[in-house]
C-alpha cells in the first residue's frame, strides 16, 4: 500500500512516458509487420513458389504475421492502460489534497506523513485560555483528529485499491488468451475498454470459482473485496461483471455469500456481509438508467422501444432483466424448503450502500407480482426458512424501494403514464400506481393474498413481519422522505409534490373502507406517520372551513399559486383511516402531538390585535381538528374489537408517546424558513408536555396515573394548558386583560372542538351523514 508521502509527491509522468513508449513501440511492430509482409510472406503468396514446401512456409508465415499485429495490439492496450492509470491516480490525487484542505479548514494541521493534530497556532490568547479549560476540548479534539484521520487514511486507501486495479490490467494485457494459435501474444487486447473490465474478469472468475463449491482462499475473497470497493460507482465493472456471470450466477452467488455470512466467526461473518453489500452496489450500479419513470415507464411503448434499442445500457438491462425473470421464479432450494430467485436476489438487494434505479424496482415489483400470480405460494414461508433470507420477497423490495423516495413515489403514483413526451397510456402494459395500490393495500378482487408461513402439521399463520415493507414503502411514497427510524416524530412539513399528494389521496381513498375501516397492524404506524406530515392540509380538511379544499376534493389534491401541493382528501375517508391507524396508541399519538404542534404555529401567527374572522377562523379551525381527534379517540376506546390494548394501556402509550420528545429541539421546515421545537414558539406545547410530565412523575400508583391520563387526553384540559402556555410569551398573565384574551382564545377553540367532535362522530356512525 502507497504511503501517503507516496500518494502526494510521487511523478505520475512517468506513468504516460511509458504509455508513449508503448505506442512507439507498436509504431515499430508496424514496421516489422510491412517489411516482413513485403519481403517474406509475399513470396508463399506468388505463383513462382508452390507445391508442399510453399504450402507449409505460407501457414508459418501467416502466423508470423498476426503475431506481428498480436504485439502492435498488445503494445497498444499497455499504453491505453497506462494513460488511464495516470488518469485514474490524478483523480485521487486531487480528492486527496481535497480532504487535506478540508481538514486544514477545519483547525488541522497535516504532517509530509499524514499525520493529523489539532493547530492550536490558530488560536488566540483568549480561545486558548478557553480551550485549556473546558474539560471536554481535548476529548472532542481527539475525536475530531480520529475523524480527519481516517478520512485521509480512506483517501490513500484509495490509491491502493487503485493501484491493485491496474496490476491486474497489465498482468492480464499479456497473457496470451488462445495458446493454441501460438502468436505469443494477446491478440485479443484491443477488445477491453478500460481497466475497470480487466477487474470486473479477474472478480467473476473468483465469484465462479465461489459458486462452484471451490474452496476460494482467503486472499481471493479479499481481492473480490476490493474488486467490489475500488469499482463501487463504476458501471462498466458492473455490467462486465453481470454479464460474466449471468443472472442465474448472480443469483447463485448472492446464495453462497449468504451461507457465508451466517458463520460464527466473526471476521469471516463480516468479510462475507461486505461482498453482500458489494454484490448488491454491483447490481444497483448496472442496471441504473438515465430516464425517470416518468419518460419510460416499464411496460409503455417508449419503454419498450429503448429496450430493444443498441443503446449499450439498454443491450445489459433488457438481456440482464429477461435472464432474471427466468432465475426468479427458479428453485435453488429444496422441494420441502425451496428457496427462489426472487427470494434470494431481494435477500442481496437489502444489503446495498448505493440507491436502485426506479426503472429496475417497477419493473421488478411487476414481474414479482406476475411471478407469484403465475406460480401460487411462491413466497409462502414452507419449512425452516433460511437464514437471512426473506420469504416474502416483494414486501422486501418495498422496504428497498423505501429507501429511495422517488422511486417509491413512482411505483405508487395513480397518476404515472407511460410514454416519453405522451401523456396518454400505452395500453394495459403498463402497470400504474392505482393498480399497484389496489393489489398491495386494497381488498377485495384482484387485492394480493399475502404469503402465509404453512406449519408441517398442515395449518398456516400469518406473517407477523407481513406488509412491514410496504408500510415503509407508502410512508416514502406519500411524503418523499425515507421512513422515520424508531422514536423518531414526524414533523408537519410543508411542502410536497403533486405525485406526493396524489398517492397520500390515493393511499387513503384505498385503506377507506367507510366507518369501520381497519388498517393491519404493520402500517397503522406508518400512515399516521404519512398523515402527520401532511397535518397543514388534514387541519384544513377537518376544520371545515376552506373552500378551496372542499373544491378539490373530487382529485384528492391542488397545487396552489407557489406551486406548492396540497392534499384535498374527503373528511369522511381521512377520518376513517385516522381511526383505522389508531387502534396502534403510538399512530394516535403521532397524529396528536402533531396536531398540537401545528396548533401552537398558527395560535403564533395571530396578530395581537387580531379581531373577527381573523381571529375566529384559525381558532375554530383548530379546535374542530383537535375534535375529530377527540371522536376518534372515544371511538377506539368503546370499540369492543379494539382487543390489542387495554384502555388503561392504550391511554397510557399514548401519553408517554406525546410527552415523549415533545421538548426535544427540532426544526419544522415551513415555506419561508422554519420553526424551533422548543423555543418560545413552541412554549403551549412544551408547557402542556412539562405539565403531564411532572404529574405523572408525582403519581405514585397506577390509579392515578391512569385518572392523570384521562385528563391530559381530553382535548378541553390539552388546550388550557397550551394556549395557557403559549399565551404566556404573548400577554401579560398578570393582569386581567391578559387572563382575558388567552380566555377567550381557548373558548373560539373549544366551540370549534364541538363542532370537530360531532361532525367525525357522524363519519364514525354507520348511520347515514
Amino acid at each position: 500500500m502507497p504511503t501517503y508521502h507516496e500518494a502526494m509527491t510521487t511523478d505520475l509522468s512517468t506513468l504516460t512516458s511509458a504509455a508513449d513508449k508503448w505506442d512507439d513501440m507498436a509504431g515499430e511492430f508496424k514496421k516489422l509487420e510491412d517489411a516482413y509482409e513485403r519481403d517474406v510472406h509475399r513470396i508463399s503468396l506468388g505463383e513462382t513458389w508452390r507445391g508442399f514446401a510453399a504450402t507449409a512456409a505460407n501457414v508459418r508465415f501467416d502466423a508470423t504475421l498476426r503475431e506481428y499485429q498480436a504485439a502492435q495490439k498488445e503494445a497498444k492496450a499497455l499504453a491505453a492502460v497506462l494513460r488511464e492509470a495516470h488518469t485514474q491516480f490524478t483523480d485521487l490525487r486531487g480528492r486527496l489534497r481535497s480532504v487535506v484542505g478540508d481538514a486544514v479548514k477545519a483547525g488541522m494541521k497535516v504532517s509530509e506523513q499524514g499525520h493529523v493534530a489539532y493547530d492550536y497556532d490558530k488560536l488566540d490568547a483568549k480561545a486558548l485560555y478557553a480551550a485549556r479549560h473546558d474539560p471536554d476540548f481535548e476529548s472532542t479534539v481527539r475525536t475530531r483528529e480520529g475523524e480527519w484521520h481516517q478520512a485521509i487514511a480512506g483517501a490513500v486507501k484509495a490509491f491502493d485499491d487503485a493501484d491493485v486495479g491496474v496490476k491486474i490490467a497489465l498482468e492480464t494485457v499479456v497473457i496470451d488468451g488462445n495458446p493454441v494459435d501460438g502468436y505469443g501474444f494477446n491478440a485479443e487486447a484491443d477488445t477491453k475498454k478500460d481497466i475497470e473490465e480487466y477487474e470486473a474478469d479477474h472478480a467473476a472468475d473468483i465469484a465462479t470459482r465461489i459458486n462452484s463449491g471451490e474452496n476460494v482462499s482467503a486472499a481471493d475473497r479479499a481481492e473480490l473485496q476490493r474488486a467490489f470497493r475500488d469499482n463501487g460507482g463504476n458501471k462498466d465493472f458492473s455490467q462486465t461483471f453481470l454479464n460474466s456471470l449471468g443472472a442465474d450466477g448472480a443469483v447463485q452467488l448472492g446464495n453462497k455469500l449468504n451461507d457465508g455470512a451466517q458463520s460464527p466467526d466473526k471476521k469471516l461473518k463480516g468479510q462475507y456481509q461486505d461482498l453482500q453489500k458489494g454484490l448488491a452496489n454491483t447490481i444497483a450500479n448496472a442496471t441504473r438508467i438515465a430516464k425517470s419513470v416518468a419518460q419510460l415507464t416499464p411496460g409503455s411503448k417508449a419503454f419498450e422501444a429503448w429496450k430493444k434499442s443498441d443503446d449499450a445500457d439498454a443491450e445489459f438491462y433488457r438481456e440482464f432483466t429477461a435472464e432474471l425473470e427466468k432465475a426468479g421464479t427458479k428453485n435453488y432450494g429444496s422441494n420441502t424448503n425451496p428457496l427462489y430467485g426472487y427470494q434470494s436476489l431481494v435477500s442481496v438487494m437489502s444489503h446495498a450502500g448505493a440507491k436502485f434505479d426506479d426503472q429496475f424496482l417497477y419493473e421488478l415489483g411487476d414481474d414479482m407480482i406476475k411471478a407469484e400470480n403465475e406460480h401460487k405460494g411462491i413466497f409462502n414461508t414452507i419449512g425452516g426458512g433460511h437464514d437471512g433470507i426473506k420469504s416474502d420477497a416483494l414486501d422486501g423490495l418495498l422496504a428497498i424501494m423505501s429507501e429511495n423516495p422517488d422511486a417509491a413515489t413512482a411505483f405508487f403514483d395513480p397518476d404515472v403514464k407511460g410514454g416519453e413526451g405522451n401523456p396518454e397510456r400505452d395500453g394495459d402494459e403498463v402497470k400504474g400506481g392505482a393498480d399497484h395500490l389496489h393489489y398491495l393495500a386494497g381488498t377485495g378482487d384482484g387485492a394480493r393474498e399475502w404469503p402465509k408461513i404453512l406449519m408441517a402439521t398442515g395449518t398456516d399463520m400469518d406473517d407477523p413481519f407481513s406488509r412491514t415493507g410496504l408500510g415503509a414503502a407508502l410512508q416514502a411514497a406519500a411524503t418523499g422522505n425515507v421512513p422515520l427510524p424508531a422514536g423518531q416524530d414526524p414533523l408537519p412539513a410543508y411542502t410536497h409534490t403533486p405525485e406526493q399528494a396524489r398517492v397520500m389521496n390515493g393511499i387513503l381513498a384505498t385503506l377507506d373502507q367507510g366507518p369501520s375501516t381497519e388498517v393491519h397492524e404493520n402500517l397503522q404506524v406508518p400512515i399516521a406517520q404519512a398523515i402527520a406530515q401532511y397535518t397543514p392540509d388534514s387541519h384544513e380538511i377537518l376544520g371545515g372551513l376552506d373552500g378551496e379544499y372542499a373544491v378539490n376534493m373530487k382529485d384528492g389534491y391542488f397545487v396552489d399559486d407557489k406551486g406548492r401541493a396540497h392534499l384535498a382528501t374527503p373528511a369522511d375517508a381521512l377520518v376513517h383511516v385516522m381511526r383505522g391507524v389508531s387502534d396502534d396508541p403510538d399512530a394516535f399519538g403521532t397524529l396528536n402531538k402533531a396536531e398540537n404542534r401545528f396548533i401552537n404555529a398558527e395560535l403564533d401567527k395571530l396578530p395581537e390585535d387580531s379581531r373577527g374572522y381573523s381571529e375566529s377562523n384559525p381558532l375554530s379551525k383548530s379546535g374542530a381538528a383537535l375534535g375529530a381527534l377527540t371522536a376518534i379517540r372515544e371511538d377506539v376506546l368503546n370499540d369492543e374489537r379494539s382487543g390489542a390494548y387495554s384502555d388503561a394501556d392504550w391511554k397510557s402509550k399514548v401519553a408517554y408517546h406525546v410527552i415523549g420528545g415533545m421538548v426535544t429541539p427540532a426544526a419544522i421546515p415551513t415555506a419561508g424558513g422554519s420553526i424551533v421545537v422548543g423555543d418560545a414558539l413552541q412554549r403551549g406545547v412544551d408547557t402542556l408536555a412539562w405539565v403531564w410530565g411532572n404529574d405523572l412523575k408525582a403519581d405514585a400508583d397506577g390509579k392515578a396515573t391512569e385518572a392523570i391520563n384521562d385528563r391530559y387526553l381530553d382535548v378541553n384540559r390539552q388546550m388550557q394548558v397550551l394556549v395557557h402556555g403559549w399565551g404566556g410569551e404573548r400577554y401579560d398573565l398578570e393582569t386581567e386583560d391578559g387572563r382575558d384574551k388567552v380566555q377567550g382564545l381557548t373558548d373560539k377553540i373549544l366551540t370549534g372542538h364541538t363542532r370537530g367532535v360531532v361532525t367525525a362522530q357522524g363519519y364514525l356512525s354507520d348511520a347515514p351523514n
